[in-house]
């Protein structure tokens, strides 16, 4: 309390003067005037630093580096890939082209402006050829290019599943894989390491906010179980379809369930998008076909004409979808004129179907023979009977041909012995290579077998064949010809009516060998 009431002293006038003198002396002082400066230094330079500080420079980089890291981690579509390699290759050319023009630059500007006409001119060339082997319009000629493996290695095993695997797909740019099985399991895998990872069902909230409904009648609960997929071409989308009835979206990116299309009142058996856009068709026990849009999520138009559940669907680029039903028929819809060309089967029922070309099919049935089509006729042009009768390595003999009613030729791959109308000698997938002559069809007699398609439309040429224990029950090619990837399991993909016990489930891949 003292120290508070106690006042300030003034200094006296001679106090103050003394002071003053003594200021003026250290003032004159050159040691003091170089103290004054450095510190004045010292504390400019740390005014520097504060401001630095103050500006964010470390906040600003961190930043940067997380922003880089971010967009590290995007991934590259497959139209950004196919983009910036195109990029690359009109670059390389464009580069040696220039450097041919360094080395030669004594020719006069009329050559060098032929040298540039017939250089473009090559350019537009190859650009055309990929773009029509892209379309289809332009068939490869891979089969005959591909080499009979000499040592007995087969398929590798790449994903494991705990039931028979029901479907398998690859992206647009063969780098991923993605296969379902019977217990409701969809893994994402890489074709070269294997790395695999499972998509995870969301709960039963966030399904009812996609668009799923409560279970009706005696069912307590949706059923996992998965018959089908299909993968959009620009990487995005991942459909499945099942026993729900639902067509479940998928966001390939991220892994995540997005939206459920409901409608089918049956199982959804079969998927497909069309190649370049995100329109979306599913077939369904139902006998009806849907259209969905996957990029506004909407429902578009419905297709009927089957008599009986809808077993397999395909579609290339045009507004065409092949489908094959237990009603005997093999349908091509025209999407927008919404009409149909039905096609007669041989045999008892087709399982499976895919297309080679916008006006060529090909089919398997449940009596182990394979189908050849034509749009222009109404029954095969060519039928190879009992394909996948025996687990033994046969002689195709081509020269014991039947004539059909149609004028074409049928031929017996494996003699009629009777064992083609077991489960085991069902055809239940078919692939071809995407604008090439190489075909595959799997059954479960243990093997996969290879096929060349004849030009104009004259059949199929049997190549060689790839052992395999089980049901295969789904095949894809990759678009360059170098791999064939097989979903196979111990039963049949849409039931339990025969079992190999030997067989494993998951996801086996063979390399092909091009010359």
């Amino acid at each position: 309390m003292k120290g508070r009431n106690l006042k300030k002293k003034k200094p006296s006038a001679q106090q103050t003067k003394g002071k003053n003198n003594s200021s003026k002396r250290i003032a004159h002082d050159p040691f003091f005037d170089a103290t004054e400066q450095k510190r004045r230094r010292k504390f400019d330079g740390d005014e520097d630093i504060e401001s630095s500080d103050d500006d964010g420079g470390e906040f600003d980089s961190e930043g940067e580096r997380e922003e880089g890291e971010k967009d590290e981690e995007i991934e590259e579509t497959p139209a950004e890939k196919k983009k910036r390699l195109a990029d690359e290759f009109l670059r390389a050319i464009r580069e040696k082209e220039r450097k041919k023009e360094e080395d030669e630059s004594e020719e006069d500007d009329e050559v060098r402006r032929e040298r540039e006409r017939e250089r473009d001119s090559l350019i537009a060339k190859l650009l055309q050829q990929e773009q029509l082997e892209e379309s289809g319009r332009v068939r490869r000629g891979i089969a005959s290019r591909v080499q009979k493996p000499e040592t007995s290695e087969g398929f590798q095993f790449r994903v494991k599943h705990r039931q028979p695997v029901t479907s398998v797909v690859l992206s647009e740019d063969d780098c991923r894989g993605f296969s379902a099985s019977k217990d409701g399991t969809i893994v994402h895998w890489d074709v070269d390491g294997g790395k695999s990872e499972k998509y995870t069902w969301p709960s039963e909230e966030v399904l009812k906010s996609h668009g799923v409904k409560d279970p009706q009648g005696r069912t307590t609960r949706h059923s996992k179980h998965v018959l089908a997929l299909a993968v959009s071409s620009d990487g995005r989308y991942l459909a499945s379809g099942g026993l729900d009835r639902y067509v479940h979206l998928w966001d390939i990116r991220t892994r995540q369930h997005i939206q459920a299309f409901t409608g089918h009142k049956g199982p959804v058996s079969c998927l497909t998008f069309r190649q370049g856009t995100s329109e979306l068709f599913s077939g369904s026990f139902d006998r009806s076909i849907k259209i969905w849009n996957a990029e506004d999520r909407t429902y578009i138009n419905t297709l009927f004409g089957h008599q009986s559940e809808v077993l397999t669907i395909d579609s290339l680029r045009k507004e065409r979808v092949l489908t094959v039903g237990r009603d005997r028929t093999m349908r091509l819809w025209k999407v927008p004129e919404e009409s149909q060309l039905k096609f007669l089967a041989p045999a008892s029922s087709l399982e499976c179907c895919c297309f080679i070309g916008d006006d060529e099919f090909l089919s398997g049935s449940d009596d182990g023979s394979i189908e050849h089509w034509n749009v222009l006729r109404k029954k095969p042009v060519h039928r190879v009977k009992n394909a996948h009768a025996s687990l033994s390595e046969h002689k195709f003999e081509l020269a014991n041909c039947e004539g059909l009613s149609n004028g074409h030729l049928e031929s017996d791959a494996q003699g009629s012995s009777g064992l083609g109308m077991t489960a085991l000698s069902w055809v239940n997938s078919v692939a071809v290579c995407r604008s090439s002559d190489l075909a595959a069809s799997g059954a479960g007699n243990g093997c996969v077998r290879l096929w060349a398609i004849e030009t104009e439309s004259k059949g199929l040429r049997p190549l060689f064949e790839l052992s395999l224990v089980g049901f295969v029950n789904s095949l894809a090619f990759a678009k360059s010809g170098k791999f064939l990837v097989a979903g196979v399991g111990q039963e049949p993909r849409l039931g339990r009516w025969g079992r190999v016990a030997a067989a494993k489930n998951g996801v086996a891949l063979h390399p092909l060998e091009l010359s």
